[in-house]
């Protein structure tokens, strides 16, 4: 896989572009390369997926057949590189693309094959400049154990089945959509779509764990709908602990990442609702709403629901839930 993508953003550069790093004409070569490889292929060949073979190319221009280099028992350090390189998951080489210093890249490269990181240790690690505090410190040993401390939680991960969309589009295979953090999320997430579907106010359904992808990285929308009445998508994203700053955040850059590549200019400006299992005054809350159109803003409240109707929701479906949970270890 992790071949064809290299030789796709290859022939990208050397081809198409005639060995420019930018094509003259811009993205509009992506675009019809997207719709032609779209033809034959189906999925995993959005222009956001061709610029990231591209830049894998441009930043591993190097990179020679896999199979050569593990039957190759004399190779070099740079070949060395690259072998570790494909035994990395695609996830982690886009996030080792987006640093731009080599030799970090390749340190980054070596520490997440031998020490085995997931890809939330590696975001971390070069988010808080884990190389550069290694070779500037005189206590490495200090700033290492520091690090395994910081991510231990973060490495559980590995030991778990993530869902790689990539993967499953270049496999030819359906995207799971049972992918949720825990049973109890899965619950309640299941019976909100049908109670929402069940208000009879104009919604209805899209897509559950809806992935939405970036040039750096994946996201997953725990429910999206399309309300007729209201003319907008309505997101819905579930947490099973106590509502943060940090969430309402998050939602807002999923509503202004959908208004930007989903909505179309006959849609209102997408809804996101955080809805939390943990009972307290932020149970739900609205991130975003157009307060400037009061027509619209009176649909709103009358079509939405409310947050007391989301509340007892949760409660009843939690409630249900141990019940089962209950019933099961008798």
């Amino acid at each position: 896989m992790l071949e064809t993508y290299w030789h796709l953003g290859r022939r990208i550069v050397e081809q198409e572009q005639q060995g420019k790093e930018r094509a003259d004409y811009g993205v509009g070569l992506l675009k019809r390369l997207s719709v032609e490889l779209h033809k034959t292929f189906n999925k995993g060949y959005s222009v956001t997926n061709l610029q990231l073979y591209r830049q894998f190319y441009l930043v591993f221009p190097e990179l020679v057949n896999y199979y050569t280099l593990c039957n190759n028992l004399q190779s070099d350090e740079n070949q060395h590189i690259e072998l570790q390189l494909l035994q990395l998951s695609w996830s982690h080489i886009r996030s080792i693309m987006r640093v731009d210093n080599r030799e970090a890249r390749k340190w980054y490269i070596q520490e997440s094959a031998e020490q085995t990181w997931s890809i939330r240790t590696l975001d971390r690690n070069i988010g808080s400049q884990y190389y550069e505090r290694m070779l500037l410190s005189q206590h490495k040993d200090l700033v290492k154990k520091e690090m395994i401390e910081k991510t231990t939680l973060l490495q559980d991960e590995k030991l778990k089945f993530i869902k790689n969309p990539i993967v499953t589009e270049f496999l030819g295979l359906a995207n799971i959509t049972d992918f949720t953090e825990t049973d109890l999320e899965s619950a309640i997430i299941s019976n909100l779509q049908h109670f929402l579907m069940e208000l009879g106010k104009g919604f209805a359904f899209v897509s559950r764990q809806q992935h939405i992808r970036t040039e750096e990285r994946d996201y997953y929308i725990d429910m999206v709908f399309y309300n007729y009445i209201l003319k907008c998508f309505v997101l819905i994203d579930l947490k099973t602990t106590q509502i943060t700053y940090q969430d309402v955040g998050q939602m807002d850059m999923y509503v202004q990442m959908y208004d930007k590549l989903k909505r179309t200019e006959s849609d209102n400006s997408t809804i996101g609702i955080i809805l939390c299992s943990e009972t307290d005054s932020d149970v739900a809350r609205y991130s975003t709403l157009n307060k400037s159109d009061q027509l619209f803003s009176s649909k709103y409240k009358l079509y939405m629901p409310t947050e007391d109707e989301l509340r007892k929701e949760i409660e009843k479906q939690k409630e249900i839930y141990r019940l089962q949970m209950n019933n099961t270890n008798e």
